[in-house]
């Protein structure tokens, strides 16, 4: 059997650059072989556990490019659909085209997935165009890291400071001075606006701006580091006009996320629309209860209940899962009222076509108690809750003691996740996260226990009032809490804590 290798191009590390060609591929690899500059969200899509790690990190290259080049052979030989993965566009500085002649005088079919390149890319992100009427009508990609074992240079110094508009460098962050002062020597002013990018189109993505006389100076002093694209020309003057990426109003932040992983997909993105870089830690797992039976009884008998009071979406799901189990559907709900604990909650039922009756002001189980008493008297009433198994007990309580018949019944549990703890730690022991954000009182918990109750000076930002409460029991100082006890409530305090913060500073 002989595969076809594709090699495909990931992009300069925003995922959402990904192409779509791409994405269909990474999710239908057989095996992937790829780089360290692939973003770790576009690896989220690949589907198969056969992966190869042949790029560099710290110093350590995993496989040289001979070798790299024998496993692709090797691989199709064995898969039928071979991914090789390479950050940014394959054919550009990226060795695509050694791979593909090895793999055509192989005999092995290949095909070329191109991706958005860095040089044009991360330029877009700084707000710095490559060409613009008046100021550049061409422009050159130059490697800025020549192979040192070559006794002369393939870079025609004299063309690119005379005759090209505007000059991007790839990996040539430590060889800045030495190539500026090529390009002065060649004819090109010194005073020559020029930028430098590090981490291009990822959250943390940085920016100076200097000439070819300061750049350089400029750049050691801001600490920046690889990977990081050099732009040269009038155009990076332009920044000053066009920064967006990193004027967002979390721009620059790093967030640990701690709710579910099946749940924090939409809070990640959107705290990554905002700016932030996020660290998901989620440090709990929703599981299904120990003993579903209780929830299978309630559902057969729904008719004989007079309210149902759902806290939680994860509630909703849960119970609507087993509805359908039972072969029945949102009808069955016709003669019941419904009580939505928070705005989330409420727009999981309606999502499934129920509007709750009565949606409490605060998020809180006794404010969802008085709320169902404001409604009328509920003495001998049968009240369904159901909810996490290790819910709070002042709803029931509450119920009850009005007179209620309460049904209490477990529909989830939470389990404890400590994956990633170590690397977490590690951000926090460095001063390296701005923020921490709690759902839930079993978050806060998980997250300690996994992790310290020492933040580094990281904030502690809170969904409401019960999550702060387990917050501060553990000894955590709350900093933000959400006016509205939902994610987008949670999105919201954090985005204007730190734009209060940028405008005192």
């Amino acid at each position: 059997m002989t595969g076809t290798v594709y090699l495909v191009g990931a992009g300069p590390g925003d995922p959402g650059l990904l192409t779509l060609r791409a994405a269909e591929l990474l999710r239908s690899a057989d095996v992937l072989v790829y780089d360290a500059l692939v973003s770790p969200a576009i690896l989220e899509l690949v589907q198969t556990e056969e992966r190869v790690f042949v790029g560099k990190r710290r110093g350590f290259q995993a496989r040289t490019q001979d070798e790299t080049n024998a496993i692709l052979v090797e691989l199709a030989g064995r898969f039928r659909r071979v991914v090789r993965l390479k950050g940014g566009d394959p054919f550009v500085f990226g060795r695509g085209g050694e791979e593909a002649l090895v793999l055509a005088n192989a005999g092995v079919p290949f095909e070329i997935v191109p991706g958005v390149t860095a040089g044009i890319a991360a330029p877009a992100y700084a707000g710095i165009p490559v060409t613009q009427r008046g100021m550049a009508a061409s422009v050159a990609f130059v490697t800025g890291h020549e192979d040192p074992e070559k006794s002369g240079t393939d870079v025609d110094w004299a063309h690119l400071a005379r005759g090209v508009g505007t000059v991007v460098f790839y990996m040539g962050v430590g060889r800045m001075e030495e190539n500026f002062r090529r390009l002065v020597e060649a004819g090109r002013p010194s005073d020559t606006p020029a930028a430098v990018i590090e981490w291009g189109t990822y959250p943390r993505q940085r920016t100076v701006v200097g000439t070819l006389d300061t750049l350089p100076a400029l750049a050691v002093e801001a600490g920046i580091g690889a990977p990081s694209l050099i732009v040269v020309g009038q155009v990076a003057s332009l920044r000053e006009r066009l920064a967006w990426w990193d004027r967002r109003p979390l721009s620059g932040k790093r967030i640990v996320v701690t709710r579910a992983r099946a749940q924090a997909s939409g809070f990640a993105a959107e705290l990554t629309a905002l700016g932030a870089e996020v660290v998901q830690f989620p440090t709990i797992r929703v599981v299904p209860p120990a003993d579903p039976a209780p929830l299978r009884d309630a559902v057969g008998e729904i008719e004989s209940f007079g309210w149902i009071v759902f806290t939680s979406a994860n509630a909703v799901e849960r119970f609507w899962d087993a509805l359908a189990a039972s072969g029945r559907d949102a009808r069955a709900l016709s003669g019941v009222r419904i009580c939505a604990v928070g705005p989330g909650t409420a727009a999981a039922l309606n999502a499934r076509g129920i509007r709750a009756d009565v949606v409490p002001s605060e998020s809180l189980g006794t404010a969802a108690a008085e709320a169902l008493l404001a409604e009328g008297p509920v003495d001998g009433v049968r009240i369904l809750l159901p909810r996490a198994e290790a819910a709070g007990a002042e709803l029931p309580a509450r119920l009850r003691d009005a007179g209620a018949e309460v049904v209490d019944v477990a529909v989830y549990a939470t389990a404890p996740d400590a994956t990633g703890a170590d690397e977490v730690r590690a951000l926090l022991a460095g001063g390296q996260v701005d923020a921490v954000a709690f759902t839930a009182g079993s978050t806060v918990r998980n997250f300690v226990q996994a992790a310290g109750a020492e933040l580094g000076g990281a904030r502690v930002a809170s969904i409401g009032p019960v999550t702060s409460a387990a917050a501060r029991e553990l000894g955590l100082t709350v900093d933000i809490e959400a006016g509205e006890h939902t994610i987008d409530g949670l999105v919201a305090a954090l985005r204007n804590a730190f734009a209060s913060r940028t405008q005192e500073s």
